[in-house]
Formats: C-alpha cells, structure tokens, sequence
C-alpha cells in the first residue's frame, strides 16, 4: 500500500453535529476512522461564525493527531484574519491553507487576486512560518498564480477545482478544465512548489486529473466524501477514494 494524498475534510461531520445539543456525530472520532482507514490527514476549515468546525474541535483534533497519529497530519483553512492567524499560532497544524474567504460564504469558491492581497499574504506567510506550519495558497486554475504564491514565499499551492468538479455531466467541457488544472499544476511544479487540489473532487473526476498530474501531493476532500460515506461509511469511502487515486 502506498502512502496516502487523500486528507479527509471533516467539515460537513461538525455541521450534521451541531443540529443538535449533543456530541454526536464525534469529529475527533470519525475522523480517526478515516485516518485508521489509511487517510493521510483530516482538513477543517473553522469559520468565525463556527456553523460548523469550532475552535475546540480544531484542538481536539490536533491533541487526537499528536497522541495517536504523528505521522498524519492536520490541515486548518482559512481567511488569514488576526483571530485565525492566533488559532494557527496555539494549534500549530501541520499546514495552513489561505483562502480568500469572506465570512459569509458558504464555501471556497476562488483563488487569491495575487495583486490585491500581497502586504496582507506576506505578513500571514511569515508569521506561520515562524511556528513551523507549512503554507498553501488557494489558487484558481490560472497558469499565473503559481509563480506569484512562490514570490511570496508559500510552500504550497492548493488548486481549486471547482470548476472541473462542476462539469460531471458534459464531458467536453471537463476536458477543457481539466486542461487549465493541470497547466496550472505544471506550472506550480516548475516554480518549486508543492501541489494540492481540492474541492468536488470525486471518484469519478479523480483518475482523470491523477493521469495528467500524478505529483500531486494532496486532495482535500468533504463533500464527495461524505456523500459517498452516508452510501458506503467512513472506512469504505477511504478505500473508494484511495482506490481511485491508485493507492489500494
């Protein structure tokens, strides 16, 4: 079995959670199932407003990885406001992911405009830097970005695809993104930078952009999943996805 690219987002588990005045469904428990399963991390993106990932959920999950998962990891995604920037600073992730997110979306929906947000990147970077947390940068699929997010010292792009993940239903147009994702990878590639990919990845859409692209270094995936795991469960869907990414 090889190692794992698959980080399991465990987003929409604190959502269904938090209907209800109760501690189930466990975030810290399923997510250990994925990562038992063979997951290589868990990704959660805590919103100020906390609909869904709170702040305690973010250091129960990192307590869970440094007692019983070292060689796993955990990936925090946010807006790189003063209140995030202090959770990365006291929960020390494995890697934080920027996004450009405002607070009332309901989702990552595009990448950083590299021209309007530089003072306020380099001063996110430098600062997670400082505690050891590796940086990613939530790219749309433009050849561009990359070299801008290697300019400003990140270590990581994450590329979003989105646009790929919507085309599930017209083959034509999926080719014609699938092509901008992978130029941008390649890209991303060539100015050093480690390359992630998330959002309406899919065990169908996976192989597709794996052949093209197979240095990618990790998915960060939660609806897919999820929806996958409400027909087949935690562990299964683990396999299932690992299977279609060619590691099982």
């Amino acid at each position: 079995m090889t190692a794992s690219r698959l980080s399991v987002n465990v987003n929409a588990i604190a959502m269904l959670r938090n209907r209800r005045d109760l501690p189930w469904p466990s975030v810290t428990g399923l997510a250990a199932m994925a990562m038992d399963a063979g997951a290589k991390g868990i990704t959660v993106h805590p919103r100020p407003d906390e609909r869904h990932i709170r702040k305690t959920d973010v250091f129960d999950l990192a307590e869970l990885l440094e007692e019983r998962y070292a060689n796993k990891e955990l990936c925090l995604e946010g807006y790189p406001s003063p209140d995030f920037l202090k959770l990365v600073e006291e929960a020390r992730p494995d890697q934080v992911l920027f996004v450009p997110d405002d607070p009332e979306q309901t989702t990552s929906d595009h990448g950083w405009q590299f021209d309007k947000d530089t003072s306020l990147l380099s001063e996110a970077i430098a600062a997670s830097k400082d505690w050891a947390v590796t940086v990613s940068l939530f790219c749309d699929p433009d050849p561009a970005a990359p070299e801008h997010a290697a300019k400003l010292g990140a270590e990581r792009i994450e590329i979003y695809t989105g646009p790929y993940g919507a085309c599930h239903d017209d083959p034509a147009l999926a080719a014609q993104e699938l092509d901008k994702v992978v130029a941008t990878a390649e890209a991303a590639r060539s100015h050093g930078l480690g390359v992630n990919a998330g959002h309406d990845l899919t065990v169908d859409n996976i192989p597709a952009l794996l052949a093209r692209a197979p240095f990618i270094r990790e998915m960060s995936i939660g609806h897919g999943f999820t929806a996958d795991a409400l027909i087949h469960g935690f562990a299964d869907t683990v396999k299932r996805f690992r299977q279609a990414m060619g590691e099982v």
